[in-house]
């Protein structure tokens, strides 16, 4: 009897220390886990900030910089609106002319809703 109790003690004890390496095991892996996240993590942004930084290279290389650009657009809008000015300018006269005419020449006719009773 004394040795089934012995044996006994010594399964559970066994089951406890099995236990306990399983434990320390799954401790283990979830760390390992959440280090390769973490190095994962690292290493997108590493590799999001190298392609923001090619990206601004190349927006640059090509396209100059935002102070450039909108420079370049602001003299394109002044240029346009010079153009502008000018053939308003050239063709004011004509327009008031033909307005004029219009206003001046009033042919009255009766609306062909009209009816006579």
């Amino acid at each position: 009897m004394a040795s089934q109790t012995q044996g006994i003690q010594q399964l559970l004890a066994a089951e406890k220390r099995a236990a306990e390496k399983v434990s320390e095991a799954r401790k283990r892996k979830a760390k390992r886990l959440k280090q390769a996240k973490e190095e994962a993590q690292d290493e997108v942004e590493k590799y999001r900030q190298e392609r923001e930084r090619q990206f601004k290279e190349f927006e640059a290389k090509h396209m100059g910089t935002r102070e450039g650009v909108a420079a370049k657009i602001d003299a394109e809008t002044r240029v346009k609106i010079e153009e502008m000015n000018k053939m308003v300018q050239t063709q004011k006269e004509d327009v008031i002319t033909d307005i004029l005419n219009l206003v001046y020449d009033i042919k009255p006719e009766l609306h062909v809703n009209y009816r006579i009773k």
